[in-house]
């Protein structure tokens, strides 16, 4: 049997959270003695599948500090990184997301004075795994302009899947629904990321808006956006974007059309995608984004920004559509989903196809094994 613990800095309810705890549950299902090892968990706050004690989480390293005076918060992850990383010594699988030089901005000086040895880390860190996969080729090629020392470095593309089992359950919020949505609801547009600027949130409100010169008066009154997302108060960035976005849909005078959710339950979050007219994906250059192909599972519709990960998992006019981040190029596509029911349902079926075909648990769950079987030879 092999053992397999999974290192990760804050085993939260994000998208790579969620393919940590996927991918955790998937070699379990191989036989493999899995453990879940983190430097912060909150039993409020996670996955149902972490709250099974068949799949142990380690916190380790809680005491240490997120930032200091507010500051310095990429020092201190890198910081209670290492010390969790000091209980363990084995082999190590890396699989690369996007890498964290590239999720900073370097303004002044000083923060480049500041980044640079933490930037010189992470590419020597990283290069001393024993094997090393990525989300897709998108972010196969950043992988490769930005470590340049790693060449010679071999790669492999592992795309996430889904634990289809929480997609299939029926869900008793669903009937919640109806309260959740103002009366005369008949077009649900969703938008699923955390609250986080670099999610490019306002987008979704800006299209709404846009849609108003799209479609007549009565169409526009069935309509209706939740943006729902990950929200942590710990996490200033969430908390402040939170405030900004509601202040953004009064301005555009979006009152009554919007409703804003904060870290919905697994259940919740199923029933919305299920009950939605298409989720807006917002962000630019995605290193991969796991809510298309969660959307698509669900028969919804996926509106999302031309780059990055949605070019390898939505395909443009299949199963949604591809667009400009523009709030105009957005709301035509919305407004097409609005005018004809039977694309939607066309789109939806599609899209639950193509998830079924390219982003298998099966499939996922295969390939990494053998990496697993493969490191521990």
């Amino acid at each position: 049997m092999a053992r397999v613990v999974f290192l990760h800095p804050d085993l939260g309810i994000g998208g790579a959270e969620r393919l940590v705890v996927d991918a955790a549950v998937a070699l379990k299902s191989k036989g493999c003695s899995v453990q879940l090892w983190t430097a912060h968990y909150d039993p409020s706050h996670c996955f149902s599948e972490t709250l099974d004690p068949d799949l142990p989480v380690v916190c380790v390293g809680d005491w240490l500090p997120t930032s200091i005076c507010g500051y310095l918060h990429a020092l201190c992850a890198y910081l209670r990184m290492i010390y969790v990383a000091l209980y363990l010594r084995k082999k190590v699988l890396f699989y690369c997301h996007f890498p964290d030089q590239l999720l900073t901005q370097r303004k002044s000086v000083l923060k480049k004075l500041y980044r640079a040895p933490i930037d010189w880390m992470e590419e020597r860190t990283t290069g001393m795994a024993d094997m090393i996969v990525v989300n897709s080729q998108f972010t196969a090629g950043i992988f490769r302009e930005t470590f340049l020392s790693l060449t010679h470095v071999q790669i492999d593309v592992l795309y996430p899947s889904l634990n289809t089992l929480n997609f299939d359950c029926p869900s008793r919020e669903a009937q919640d629904l109806a309260g959740l949505l103002p009366e005369g609801t008949t077009c649900t547009f969703l938008s699923l990321n955390r609250y986080e600027r670099k999610k490019n949130l306002g987008l979704a409100l800006e299209a709404l808006a846009a849609l108003r010169n799209t479609l007549s008066s009565a169409q526009m009154a069935g309509v209706h956006l939740v943006v729902a997302g990950g929200y942590d108060e710990r996490v200033a960035e969430n908390v402040r974007h939170h405030t900004e976005l509601k202040e953004l849909a009064d301005r555009l005078g979006l009152e009554g059309r919007v409703t804003f959710l904060r870290s919905p339950s697994d259940g919740l979050k199923v029933a919305l995608l299920r009950g939605s007219a298409a989720v807006l994906y917002t962000p630019s250059r995605e290193h991969f984004g796991i809510v298309p192909v969660e959307a698509m599972y669900c028969c919804c519709p996926v509106i999302a920004v031309n780059s990055g990960g949605p070019l390898e998992s939505v395909g443009d006019g299949e199963t949604g559509f591809l667009c400009e981040p523009t709030a105009d190029a957005f709301s035509e596509a919305m407004a097409r989903l609005c005018r004809d029911p039977q694309l939607r349902r066309d789109m939806g079926q599609a899209g639950r196809k193509r998830v079924q075909d390219k982003f298998s648990l099966q499939a996922f769950s295969d390939q990494l094994h053998g990496y697993i079987l493969r490191l521990s030879q």
